[in-house]
Parts: C-alpha cells; sequence; structure tokens
C-alpha cells in the first residue's frame, strides 16, 4: 500500500493504482475523454492533466502510476491552465452543432467546456471536416465532431474481440473508421455508443427522436439471455424511445447485449395485439375482455368434460416472468392437466425427468473467468450468451485454457486451447472420449458406458487441462454446458456425461441458461418438455410462438392445427393466426411488474416502465381472471408482489436450496455415425424470442441475414455442389430451397440450416436426418 495526497487529502491506495484511480476513490473528479475503468490507458485526449509535486510539467493522471509519498493538485493554477489548454485544441476542429446533436445534454464535451472552455473562439482558420461512416444499422456517425479519444477501438479490440473499428492516418489528418469500409458486426457493438463521449457515435434507431432531457429513466431487466442483464429504460409520454445499460458489476458489468439495447424497437412494432381477438367464420374479430375470457373458460370446461384434462397443453416461454409462469402453471394443474411446459426446444424427456433440481451456473457469474480452465460443450457461445462469451474472453487474456465440444467451428475472437468438433449426433461420443481420458490421467474408474469409446489427441488435451486445472488447492475448472447440448436428442446422456466429468476432474459443472427466465421456470416446477409431442384438443399458448419456439415445428404446428382449441396470450399478432382460435394480448416486460431469475440463481425484480398499449393487460393478471372464472382456487392476488411471494416463499433462500445441477444418471448409449447427411439446427440470435424478431435494426444485421446450407467443402463436393448454388433441403413431408455456404468449421456429414427462422419453420427436427439436392 502507497500513502498519497490528493489536493491536501491524503489516503492510501494498492501499489500500481493510477493516479486518476486513486482520485475517484476519493471523490475528486479529474476531467477526461479517454480513459475508462474497463479499458487499457491510451492517455491520448490529455484531458486529465495534473500537477504533480517536483514534476516539471503537468501529467496525465490515467496514465501515472502513484509512488509513496506523491502529492497530486488537480485544480491548481498549473493543472487548470494546461486543461483548458487541451480543451481549446479540443475545439478547434469540433463542429457547434450542439442544438441538433443527439448527444447534447449528456455529452462529456458540452459538460467539461462549461468549465474549461473559454466563452470565444481565437481560431479563425477553416474547421476541418470529416466524412461520416456506414458502420451498420445500429450506430450513427457524425465524424467531424470526434475527439480521437480511441475508446471505440479500444472496446472492440479489447472486450468485443476483434478491432472492426480503427484510426487511420496521423495528426489531423486521423480518423477513426472501419476495417476497409466494413460494418461493425459485433453482437455487443452498441456499447461503443454509450463510450463515446461526443457525438461522433449515437444511435441509429434513437436518432432525432428524442432529446435527452424529455426522458424518464427506469430501471429494468433483460428478458432475452439467462445472464439478466440491468437496464436503464428511457421513456417519453408511455413510449419507450432508448435502452441503456445500468451497471450492475456481478451480472452485466456496464455493458449491454444489441438485443438487450435495440429490441425495445419491437415494443412499438404495428404488430403489437392491442384488443382480445376471437376467430368465428374464419375471420378474426375483436372482441372484450370478458366476452374472450368468458370463451376460453368455456371451452376448456367442455373439453376437460368430453376428452379429459390430459387432453389440454399449457404451453409457456422462459423469457416470461416468475409471476406470469407460477400462474400458468397453477392453471395447467388446476385443471388437472399436470405441469405447465416451457421446453417446446427441448427434444430429450429424460432431461426432465433426471434433474435433481434447477440447473444453472454452479456459481457466480464473475468467478466463470477467474477458472483456470473452462470447458463449453455445444454452444454457439457469442451468439447465445454475448457478455459471458466477453467474460471468457477477458479470462483467456489472464491466462485461462478455453476448451470446447461442439459440432462446429465458430470464431470467438479468442484461440481454444483444444477443441473437439464432432458431428451433430456425436456430441455424446465426443464428451464420452474426455470423461474416458480424464478417468485415465486421474487413475479413477473408468465409467463403464464410455469404456469403449477411443480417446482421440483433442479429448486428451480437453481432458488434461481440466486436470491440470484443479491440480493446486484453490484453483479452479468449469464445465458449461449450452443451448445445443440442452436441445439434443440426447441430452440426458450430455448432463449425465458432464456430471461424470465434473465429479472425475473436481470442476464445477454450470448450464448458461437459454432465457432470461429458465431458472425460474424450472424452480416454479414447469417442465422442459415438448408439450405438442403428443395430439392435444386444448393447446394454451403463453408468450410463445409455435413455429419459432419448437425443436421441430413441423409437428409442432400439425399438433396445434389439429387442436380443437388453441388460445395465445402475446404481445403480437403473429402466425398463431393461422391455428389459433382466441388471441388475448398480453403485455411485454415493459409494461408489467415482474421478476427474473438468471443463470445464477440472482431474483431481480422489476416495474412496468410504460402503461399497457390500448387494452392489453400483463399477463399474471389475464391469468388470474381465467383462474376466478375456472374456479380454481388460490387465484386471488392483488398485485405481482404478492404473486412473486406465493412463488416464492422462502425468497433468495428457497431458490439456493434447489439450485441444483445433479442428475439422476442416464446411461450414454454410444451409437457410430448415421449414415446420412445430419442437421445442426441452431436458434439465431435475433430470431431467439418475440422481441427480438420484430426490431427491424436488428433484422438489418449481419447476425439476422436470412439461413444459408452451411456444408463443409467435402461434403459440398459429394453432393455436386458449390458456394451460392441453390439446393433443395428436405426434412419429413416439407422442404425448402437455400443457398449454399461452405463452412470450414462443420464436420463432413453436417448441414447446418438454422431454425426458428421464417424461411425454415417448414423443416423439422434441429437435431436430425436431413436430405441436400440440387435445387
Amino acid at each position: 500500500m502507497l500513502e498519497i495526497e490528493i489536493d491536501g487529502t491524503k489516503l492510501t491506495v494498492p501499489n500500481g493504482t493510477t493516479v486518476i484511480e486513486a482520485a475517484r476513490s476519493n471523490g475528486t473528479h479529474i476531467p477526461h475523454f479517454c480513459y475508462h475503468k474497463k479499458l487499457s490507458i491510451a492517455a491520448n485526449c490529455r484531458m486529465c492533466l495534473v500537477q504533480v509535486e517536483k514534476a516539471p510539467k503537468p501529467l496525465p493522471a490515467c496514465a501515472t502510476p502513484v509512488s509513496d509519498g506523491m502529492k497530486v493538485f488537480t485544480h491548481s493554477d498549473m493543472a487548470v491552465k494546461a486543461q483548458k489548454g487541451v480543451m481549446e485544441f479540443l475545439l478547434i476542429n469540433h463542429p457547434l452543432d450542439c442544438p441538433i446533436c443527439d448527444q447534447g445534454g449528456e455529452c462529456q464535451l458540452q459538460d467539461l467546456a462549461v468549465g474549461y472552455g473559454g466563452s470565444s473562439s481565437r481560431y479563425e482558420e477553416e474547421k476541418r471536416v470529416v466524412a461520416n461512416k456506414d458502420l451498420g444499422p445500429l450506430i450513427s456517425t457524425d465524424m467531424t465532431r470526434c475527439i480521437h479519444c480511441t475508446r471505440c477501438v479500444r472496446f472492440t479490440e479489447e472486450v468485443a474481440g476483434m478491432q472492426e473499428i480503427g484510426m487511420a492516418n496521423r495528426g489531423e489528418h486521423s480518423e477513426i473508421m472501419s476495417f476497409i469500409g466494413m460494418t461493425v458486426d459485433s453482437e455487443i457493438s452498441g456499447n461503443v455508443i454509450d463510450l463515446c463521449p461526443v457525438g461522433a457515435l449515437t444511435s441509429k434507431p434513437f436518432r432525432y427522436t428524442a432529446r435527452t432531457w424529455e426522458l424518464s429513466r427506469r430501471k429494468s431487466v433483460s428478458p432475452h439471455d439467462g445472464l439478466g442483464a440491468n437496464l436503464i429504460v428511457q421513456v417519453k409520454g408511455d413510449r419507450v424511445m432508448r435502452v441503456l445499460p445500468f451497471e450492475n458489476e456481478p451480472v452485466n458489468e456496464c455493458w449491454i447485449a444489441d438485443r438487450d439495447r435495440f429490441s425495445y424497437e419491437a415494443l412499438n412494432s404495428e404488430q403489437r395485439l392491442t384488443k382480445p381477438m376471437l376467430k368465428q367464420g374464419g375471420q378474426w374479430i375483436e372482441t372484450d375482455w370478458q366476452t374472450a375470457l368468458e370463451y376460453v373458460g368455456n371451452g376448456l370446461k367442455s373439453i376437460t368434460r368430453d376428452h379429459g384434462a390430459d387432453s389440454i397443453a399449457a404451453i409457456g416461454t422462459a423469457h416470461s416472468t416468475v409471476e406470469e409462469l407460477f400462474l400458468l402453471n397453477k392453471l395447467s394443474q388446476g385443471l388437472n392437466a399436470g405441469a405447465a411446459s416451457f421446453g417446446g426446444r427441448y427434444a430429450d424427456a429424460r432431461l426432465a425427468a433426471s434433474q435433481q433440481g434447477a440447473t444453472w451456473l454452479g456459481q457466480a457469474i464473475a468467478d466463470v473467468a477467474q477458472s483456470k480452465a473452462a470447458l463449453v460443450i455445444g454452444s454457439t457461445l457469442r451468439k447465445e450468451q454475448p457478455l459471458l462469451a466477453q467474460r471468457l474472453r477477458q479470462g483467456v487474456k489472464r491466462g485461462l485454457k478455453l476448451s470446447l465440444i461442439n459440432p462446429m467451428a465458430d470464431e470467438l475472437f479468442v484461440a481454444p486451447s483444444a477443441q473437439l468438433i464432432v458431428r451433430p449426433d456425436q456430441l455424446v461420443e465426443g464428451l464420452a472420449a474426455v470423461v474416458k481420458a480424464a478417468a485415465e490421467i486421474k487413475q479413477a474408474a473408468v465409467p463403464a458406458a464410455v469404456a469403449a469409446v477411443e480417446v482421440n489427441a483433442a479429448a486428451r488435451a480437453i481432458a488434461q487441462q481440466l486436470v491440470d486445472a484443479t491440480a493446486n488447492e484453490g484453483d479452479r475448472a468449469t464445465v458449461l454446458l449450452g443451448n445445443l447440448a440442452a436441445h439434443h436428442p440426447r441430452a440426458a446422456e450430455l448432463a449425465t456425461l458432464a456430471n461424470q466429468l465434473a465429479a472425475i476432474t473436481g470442476a464445477t459443472l454450470g448450464w448458461m441458461s437459454e432465457a432470461a427466465n429458465t431458472v425460474g421456470a424450472q424452480l416454479l416446477g414447469l417442465t422442459a418438455t415438448d408439450a405438442l409431442a403428443k395430439p392435444r384438443k386444448a393447446v394454451l399458448l403463453f408468450n410463445t410462438e409455435v413455429e419459432f419456439d419448437s425443436h421441430n415445428p413441423q409437428a409442432a404446428l400439425a399438433t396445434a392445427k389439429q387442436a380443437e382449441m388453441v388460445v395465445a396470450f402475446s404481445a403480437f399478432k403473429h402466425g398463431a393466426v393461422d391455428y389459433a382460435d382466441v388471441l388475448l394480448p398480453i403485455t411485454p416486460f415493459s409494461e408489467t411488474a415482474g421478476s427474473f431469475i438468471n443463470m445464477d440463481g440472482r431474483l431481480q425484480s422489476f416495474n412496468g416502465v410504460v402503461k399497457p398499449l390500448g387494452d392489453s393487460r400483463p399477463g399474471w393478471k389475464v391469468l388470474r381472471v381465467l383462474g376466478n372464472l375456472l374456479e380454481i382456487a388460490g387465484f386471488d392476488f392483488d398485485s405481482a408482489e404478492a404473486v412473486r411471494n406465493a412463488a416464492l416463499p422462502q425468497g433468495e433462500a428457497g431458490i439456493a436450496a434447489k439450485l441444483n445441477n445433479a442428475v439422476t444418471e442416464v446411461a450414454a448409449s454410444l451409437q457410430a455415425p448415421a449414415t446420412g447427411l445430419v442437421r445442426l439446427g441452431e436458434v439465431p440470435i435475433y430470431q431467439g424470442d418475440a422481441l427480438v424478431r420484430r426490431a427491424p435494426s436488428l433484422q438489418k444485421t449481419r447476425d439476422a441475414a436470412a439461413p444459408v446450407v452451411g456444408l463443409s467443402a467435402a461434403t459440398a463436393a459429394q453432393l455436386g455442389v458449390a458456394a451460392g448454388d441453390n439446393v433443395k433441403v428436405q426434412q419429413g413431408d416439407a422442404s425448402v430451397t437455400l443457398p449454399v455456404a461452405i463452412d470450414a468449421g462443420l464436420s463432413d456429414g453436417t448441414v447446418r440450416v438454422a431454425t426458428a427462422h421464417p424461411s425454415t419453420v417448414a423443416l423439422a427436427a434441429m437435431f436430425g436426418p436431413i436430405n441436400v439436392t440440387r435445387a
């Protein structure tokens, strides 16, 4: 620890602390532009110049380490003169366009110019003008305003993982630009908007829609992936105008993913459902709530009487709140239809049956990157969990060894220490090889189910890394299962093997939850099974779209269409108009109070930020009224908080007690690769839930491009096709025509065709046999 004196105040700070960090810990503000606590030191804006005793000239506080006995003066005549000089230089070429700048009112340059700028400019020459750059559909540019702080450059390189933005030229000819005119396509690119201290980089969807001082700021929680990023939702006139990150270091640090930031556009979509609707004679008519709910109630009673309660299926989604899912499950059980389901994409019913608790990350989110080694199994990591992937990248920089068992070798913007790429139908066999290798290395008993598997060099390298990572006391390793593993037809076998691997190596096992409330759905007793796997007479669809949220949309749609009554509780008009009989308008997360339980078991509650649109109502209120109409006991709640207390009577202690990744073992049945082609059908990042599907700006990004048929070069040659050729892809009774793309990260025999997209919903199982022929 070192002693330092700042403006006459003495304090003690750790060795290696910079002057600006010491000042921040003391509550002393030093003006700055380029410094950011999450980025490397650049020291190029020079705004943080301070006077240090015995130093011949002012020093940059962000790049000057503290030395013992140092005396710093942040507001001395020397410091202030230097800061004012820097400000004058920054303003020489800066345009005077604050009245039309979206950054106006929250601009650091504006704020500091008040304290350090002159009342008039001495500069009379022509100002420099810089052409704007096209960075894509999310980021708007006004590059003449740029002050070359390089925050955006450092973010894309150090945090996002790939330097998509850089600085070209020198001196006053310097420009911030993307690489050879390409767009910025990172899934967390929108954070450069927050980082930019001026109006050079602003939000393209938000551009010229409101002034910052007109906006109310309200806290919320992201409804997308299982991380549960904390948000600031900015509102004007009962309309969500913008979403920003709310800093929460244990969860999302100070970042949010682009889907968290821009999916708000869907809240104001023309597709919003605002009135209850009934289908009569094949035509949709608007009606009132009482008529619609009485129709549903009478229909459910009739079907229960005529066909039995087992003919009813209640299906939700883990993007719904704890309160909504609790009442949906209570309604289903009150009808004697069993537990509600949230697992349309889950193909292995054995997984839910074998689980001994709610599966979770197994540790705090922040602890994942502190591991010595991490193995990721079955995950499109960057797209499934953008912010967790970012944490893992930071961990690799600190020495974490990242390894993968995947059906594809996607770009992670970090080099894995080892990876095992297998066909989708060989994911179990790949993990089995690692389990056997780990047992042999540890000289432990090899589980009987994996004794016959052949161990290759990649599997042994992965096992060795996990074993080495836990060799020293206090060191940790992590085994993480992703969405592809959870959706796999042999998911229960993968869970069993992952538990065995964790036990053998001493690693921590975790599941990277697919949705904001996956952990909550399991805690509440909903099942991760496909409720449409068998015929039903009545189907209740709560905040879910069968065609996008099913493992086998072809079969699920067929089941929904043959049902006597389908009731869709939805915030949007969607494909259900083809097969539903009733549409009930419920509110999205922004218009209701509720809670999510994220992947590390953290309960996060929030309130609605705007009023419900039209006649839409919070989902928990609709379920409460329907439960009372059906005369089911226990639906007398007057607030979301009361529902939450009933759902989680023991609060956070009760949640922690039910978190458990252990499973009743389902022995792995080793199989040879199938003779034909097998599909790899991941869910694209901007097709995962109802909001991102309807966010226009997200749908213009590269990640939202129409699906292609990914093939290895050898498989393409075997089929006689080349990149760009159109091919006919067939599963079951349906086929679609798509272009071919050569994917070097695929093993031979794998056909990568995304699911949950309008152009592929006609196809069948996400993992299963598939035929490809030239169109």
